[in-house]
Parts: structure tokens; C-alpha cells; sequence
């Protein structure tokens, strides 16, 4: 997809330490910092929207009812993304509440954009900044616990997704991410050139991980802190084409670190960081 002389620099729904996640805002912050690529999420709407949100529902630590008020944590579910007309969804705002983990992150009013309008935006701002065409990194959030609830099954899901990414002819810049195997078993047999990503948590082991995927995706991409010498080594002796791409590191010293092992890329929070690390 890519041909880079350094790790390829992912930048974590848009950069999400530096403006609110997943919107236009951070998109473009990033895009202008100079990502390789844009690591984004998507979910499903009522009226099957793809719609770019972490959750399926809205997230209390960043959302606001269309009436301003805050989400009781106990009450998220109840904002089901999948049971809401994406008319609905658009009127919160996810971009004003100051994220506790990211005190850095600048405020904004934004709302959850669908993906279609990501990839217009995105697709015009690059030509007129002037700068190499950005790829995609989508993550679909499938849970099989979620089938019918949350989101649609995976099926009708995939379908959406390559539907919208056919339409903007940036499938060939495009990874498809997932947890569940499912989602990417289905892809890789509708379109077997798309790229895959096997993301992984920290529970586990990437070579049984893979072995039980069934077939090698493009990328593996692990949780940043399960990732040592020894385990680089046999993934790389096993499947020598498979692309280590590891999330979601935030410290200078652990991207320090990964870039002696030899990451194909790194998705981050602070691109910024990530880019000027890479430029010394």
C-alpha cells in the first residue's frame, strides 16, 4: 500500500491527545501534522449509516446529550448508536468535554461525522495541502455479544463498510482492523486483496492468535505493551510479509524503544510526538 523508508505513523482517531477523538477536527490537525495514516472507528447507525465513534453508544467521558446535558455512566447503553437515526446521533456533541486522560486535548463543539463525510473532507484537504495521498486504518467494532444489539451482524456490516469505501475508491489505501475474527474472515473473502489488520489484547498470544484466524492479514497489530524482542522474533521467523503495527503507544521512550525493534508503524495519540522523534 505504502512504500516508506521509516515506520509509517498512525494517527489514533485523528489524535486524540491533542483534539477530541474522531472528529473532523482531529482529522485534519492530524492530516496537517503530517500522518501517514488516520486510524478511525466505525460503528452503525439506525438508518445504516457508517458512522465514525469508539462506541456503539455515546461515551460519557466525551458526549453531551442533544440538550447539553452530560451521560450518566450508567446510562450510556441507553444512547445505542445502532437504535438512533444517524439525524439523532449528529446532534450530540462528543468534542466539548474535557478528556481526564488527555488534558492537553483542546475543546471544540464536534459531532460524530459519518465516514463518507471523513473521506470528503480528508480526500479535499489533502489536495489542497499539497501533501501524498493518506491512508485508512478502519477499525469495525464488532463484538459477537453485540450481534443484532449494538450493531448489525457481520455480514451486513462488512457490506456497509466496503459499500462506502468502493464509493470513494480508497479501498487500495485502506486497512480493514478488527478484534473479531469474523469481520475479517468475512472481508478477506469478499475482497481478498483488502488489507487486514489482527488487532490484539493483551491477553493474547500473536502466533495462535493468527494460526486461529485462519489466514495471515497484512498487519498484526498488538497491544503496544505485549510487544518484547522474543515475540518480534518468532512472528517474524513465522510470517515474514506480516506488518507489526502496535497500539496505542504515547511515550517518547516506549516509541523509542519499539523503533529499534522494527515496527512496520506505530498508532499513537500524539502524532506529533511520534513525527518529531522520527525526524531526529
Amino acid at each position: 500500500m505504502f512504500s516508506y523508508s521509516r515506520p509509517l505513523v498512525h494517527g489514533h482517531r485523528g489524535c486524540r491527545g491533542l483534539l477530541p477523538e474522531n472528529t473532523l477536527p482531529a482529522f485534519l490537525h492530524a492530516l496537517k501534522l503530517g500522518v501517514d495514516v488516520l486510524e478511525l472507528d466505525v460503528v452503525i447507525s439506525a438508518d445504516h449509516e457508517v458512522v465514525v465513534s469508539h462506541e456503539p453508544w455515546m461515551s460519557s467521558a466525551i458526549c453531551l446529550t442533544p440538550d447539553g446535558q452530560p451521560i450518566s455512566p450508567g446510562t450510556e447503553t441507553q444512547h445505542n448508536l445502532y437504535q438512533l437515526p444517524y439525524a439523532t446521533i449528529r446532534r450530540y456533541d462528543c468534542g466539548q468535554r474535557q478528556h481526564s486522560d488527555f488534558p492537553a486535548q483542546l475543546n471544540e463543539p464536534a459531532y460524530k461525522p459519518l465516514l463518507r463525510e471523513v473521506l470528503t473532507t480528508v480526500e479535499i484537504a489533502t489536495r489542497q495541502l499539497g501533501r501524498p495521498a493518506v491512508g485508512y486504518s478502519i477499525e469495525l467494532k464488532s463484538e459477537p455479544a453485540h450481534d443484532g444489539i449494538f450493531q448489525p451482524f457481520p455480514a451486513q456490516f462488512v457490506e456497509l463498510v466496503l459499500a462506502v469505501l468502493h464509493e470513494y475508491q480508497v479501498l487500495p489505501r485502506t486497512t480493514l482492523l478488527c478484534f473479531d475474527p469474523r469481520i475479517l474472515q468475512l472481508a478477506q473473502r469478499l475482497v481478498p486483496a483488502v488489507a487486514t489488520c489482527l488487532l490484539l489484547e493483551a491477553d493474547q498470544a500473536w502466533l495462535p492468535s493468527v494460526k486461529k484466524l485462519g489466514f495471515v492479514p497484512t498487519v498484526l497489530g498488538p497491544d503496544f505493551r505485549t510487544v518484547n524482542l522474543e515475540a518480534v522474533t518468532a512472528v517474524r521467523a513465522a510470517h515474514p510479509s506480516l506488518q507489526l503495527i502496535p497500539w496505542t503507544v504515547n511515550q517518547p521512550d516506549d516509541m523509542q524503544r519499539l523503533l529499534g525493534w522494527g515496527m512496520d508503524g506505530i498508532t499513537t495519540d500524539y502524532p506529533d510526538q511520534l513525527l518529531a522523534l522520527l525526524a531526529r
